[in-house]
């Protein structure tokens, strides 16, 4: 399963650098929670959730209220710890890698929600 993972976080990667996206971090943990993957997208900073599923569908829906929040608030602490208390534009993506098949949900939530 875990190897699924990687394999899944490592094409999302590929495709994303592909789309233009620099990647900047991969697999950030912090105590709320992990980023699968950080990235530059010109002057916008994008926290990436990476999904491995058999179908599609199921992973879109597995990144529910809850997961958002987690991202959210590792994001925060990311943020924090790298730029203070002046942050720069950020957006939170999903990424579902589903088989052959990926999908690219860009701004995928918002990062001023609560569950």
């Amino acid at each position: 399963m875990q190897q699924r993972g990687a394999d899944a976080e490592e094409r999302a990667c590929a495709f994303l650098r592909g789309q233009g996206l620099r990647i900047v971090a991969r697999n950030q943990r912090f105590a709320v929670g992990e980023i699968d993957a950080i990235a530059r997208d010109g002057a916008v900073w994008v926290f990436v959730e990476v999904r491995s599923r058999i179908r599609s569908v199921d992973a879109a829906a597995s990144v529910d209220a809850r997961k958002q929040c987690k991202i959210r608030r590792a994001a925060q602490l990311y943020l924090q710890r790298h730029f203070g208390d002046r942050w720069p534009p950020c957006r939170f993506d999903v990424v579902i890698v589903a088989g052959s098949r990926i999908d690219w949900l860009a701004d995928a939530f918002t990062g001023d929600q609560e569950p």
